[in-house]
């Protein structure tokens, strides 16, 4: 029997700062529940209030510890603070080991952060399927900035960047020589960079190497020149820094009209993603009867080409819906 909530009570405790509506009101995104229609409806009205900054980089460069110190630093600052932590999912047991929650104890305690660990759950590009409608929970919770941590990601996992409004990427000293950082892929979706473990050797270096990238691109008049910033997250050092440059993105994005222009990108790719979601529903649902398989057999068959065959498909689709 499917279980019915009671989403305009969760939606209006939530909004009071609740973090037990907020946790149930995340699990059902994170779960696919029915009522999801209904609490993005519930949602809607308090959208786009939100900073949304997106911390990435390579396993071990520091991304939980930069993130617990950013709370504490825009906590200083007053602003209610959410956390959306990203951890792998293994593709063996379909376990994962959330360990923000261990990272970020010490904020457990303030009313002011809400802190969420989620699973990749198998789905690639360093975030959760979930993740986007997570955002949308913690901006009608009423936070004022929500930080987006991504799984360890490698060169080409950039799907942090059509998410934030604000992308920091973290670099370490001694990962790698001048020759990655003028390679296409995750460097190319900062906004902030910032070289943590900047006590370490290298560091000048590293510091170095990203400049001298960030100068051989074109800009264009007014565009935004990524800052990069050094830190000693585990100290506490450089934060103020990368707050500053957060900030000034923030206003270089309200002043350009580039904020808007992202979040109807993000609004444009959350909307396509759930018809894409639907549409792959009633595809699987094909596949219970028999129109999937004859189509799949006549292709084998050298009957009908491919391209045909999905034509055949939609239009099967198609005539359903109507």
């Amino acid at each position: 029997m499917r279980r019915v909530h009671d989403v305009p009570s969760l939606v209006a405790k939530a909004r009071e700062g609740d973090p037990r509506s907020v946790a149930r009101l995340i699990s059902l995104v994170e779960n696919g529940d029915p009522a999801l229609p209904e609490v993005a409806a519930a949602m809607a009205p308090y959208a786009g209030h939100a900073q949304v900054v997106g911390l990435t980089g390579a396993p071990g460069v520091g991304k939980s510890t930069t993130t617990n110190e950013l709370v504490r630093a825009l906590r200083a600052a007053g602003r209610r603070v959410g956390v959306l932590a990203v951890d792998p999912s293994s593709p063996f047991t379909g376990g994962a080991i959330l360990g923000d929650r261990v990272r970020m104890q010490e904020h457990t305690a303030d009313r002011g952060v809400y802190i969420r660990s989620m699973s990749s759950r198998g789905r690639l590009g360093g975030l959760s399927a979930a993740t986007p409608q997570a955002v949308r929970v913690l901006e009608g919770a009423g936070c004022d900035v929500i930080l987006v941590e991504t799984v360890g990601v490698g060169q080409a996992e950039v799907e942090i960047a059509s998410l934030a409004d604000t992308t920091l990427v973290l670099l370490a000293p001694g990962m790698g020589d001048a020759i990655q950082a003028v390679k296409a892929g995750v460097l190319e979706i900062a906004d902030v960079f910032v070289i943590n473990k900047a006590d370490r050797p290298g560091a000048d270096n590293t510091y170095r190497d990203i400049n001298g990238m960030l100068a051989l691109g074109e800009r264009a008049p007014g565009e935004w020149r990524p800052r990069v910033v050094r830190a000693v997250a585990v100290r506490g050092e450089g934060l103020d820094e990368v707050v500053d440059a957060i900030g000034k993105h923030r206003a270089w994005l309200e002043g350009s009209g580039e904020l808007r222009a992202r979040r109807e990108r993000r609004a444009a790719a959350e909307v396509a993603a759930l018809a894409l979601g639907t549409l792959r529903a009633r595809i699987g649902d094909l596949r219970g009867g028999t129109a999937l398989d004859d189509l799949a057999a006549r292709v084998v068959d050298g009957k009908l080409d491919p391209y045909a065959a999905a034509a055949e498909l939609l239009a099967g689709l198609e005539s359903a819906v109507s």
